[in-house]
């Protein structure tokens, strides 16, 4: 027996990806449905490539009740309205939003590195799929935390332009064209030009300078890991269409060797250790691309704190960020709470 699952927002990016894993992984599936806002409704969209077309659904009347578990990829204003609703229906909702990640009666989860946290789920029948830059970090981290225990994380992201959606490839790919016939570069759904350029700034500002990008990974980090881990961020938006790169600086409480490092990661789930000292013997967002592993590169040594790495980690941000880890807590609410058969 398997389990009847529901894609809401499956027209964006986030959401024809959770649909293209589901089938990838031959989640149980016994019934889907595609739910979207009421101008997809009436649109078929590919199940993964399974041969199977599914005909969205206006979310404005779709009903909850009898159906297993809820996808959201819908953004926090839609998903403040119809999560609450898919919840008390019965339906287990896990949301790729920002809404419930800080909520203490929500887990935020990452399977390889939080699972346990899942058993408190039944709260309030939500549980939250965290920031795509700190999905890739946290997976990254905890097998090196778990063996030196780590203290301080100073981090500069990579963010790829996918990470705003459907308008942010968009524009990249816009302005690169208009670029090369002498098109003036127009910034829409960036503050600046990206095309050919990086923008040190990834959602609002904050009071303190920082940003919200920035803000998430601090505090998810905590959430998930240990509250007691210091970390800054600084997050930047660069002219790549998908793939999340971030440059990593670690301080231990524990001295931990570079090649100690190495073969912790070697050995982690869901990390793929690509570390040749050699041109190319690392891993760029252009090869994790479609790829569901957390790559990790450039591990060495820190001179200049006592226990220090450094290293670089790249993952493509439409998966792990967002759609595989969604199926991810699926997979694994499955095992431990929704046992069918």
């Amino acid at each position: 027996m398997g389990y009847r699952v529901v894609v809401v927002g499956a027209t964006g990016n986030v959401g024809r990806e959770m649909l293209n894993i589901l089938a990838e992984r031959e989640f149980p599936i016994d019934e889907i449905a595609a739910v979207a806002s009421p101008r997809s409704q009436g649109t078929e969209i590919d199940f993964g490539e399974t041969g199977k077309k599914l005909k969205v659904k206006n979310i404005e009347h779709f009903d909850f009740t009898g159906w297993d578990i809820a996808l959201f990829a819908a953004g926090s204003e839609p998903t403040k309205i119809y999560a609450p609703k898919a919840a008390s229906q019965g339906c287990v909702v896990i949301d790729n939003s920002s809404l419930y990640r800080m909520d203490p009666d929500v887990p935020l989860i990452v399977p390889e590195v939080n699972p346990d946290a899942i058993d408190g789920y039944a709260k309030k029948n939500i549980i939250a799929n965290p920031n795509c830059s700190t999905a890739q970090l946290v997976v990254t981290l905890k097998p090196l935390h778990d063996a030196a225990t780590i203290k301080r994380v100073v981090v500069a992201t990579y963010q790829s332009v996918s990470g705003a959606g459907k308008e942010g490839m968009d524009e990249l790919f816009e302005q690169s064209r208009g670029i090369f016939v002498g098109d003036q570069a127009d910034a829409k759904k960036f503050t600046k030009q990206i095309a050919f350029n990086v923008i040190p700034h990834i959602d609002v500002f904050l009071d303190d300078g920082f940003t919200k990008e920035e803000w998430k990974m601090v505090v998810e980090t905590k959430k998930i890991l240990d509250p007691k881990i210091k970390l800054t961020a600084t997050c930047v938006r660069v002219p790549v269409f998908v793939g999340h790169s971030e440059a990593v600086n670690i301080e231990f409480e524990k001295e931990i060797s570079a090649e100690e490092a190495q073969n912790i990661l070697r050995e982690a789930p869901g990390i793929m250790l690509v570390d040749k000292r050699e041109d190319g013997g690392y891993v760029t967002p252009v090869e994790a691309a479609g790829d569901s592993a957390t790559y990790v590169s450039r591990v060495r040594e820190d001179s200049t704190v006592e226990n220090g790495l450094a290293l670089w980690c790249v993952s493509d941000n439409l998966r792990k960020g967002a759609a595989l880890n969604a199926v991810q807590i699926a997979e694994l609410l499955g095992r431990r709470h929704l046992k069918k058969g």
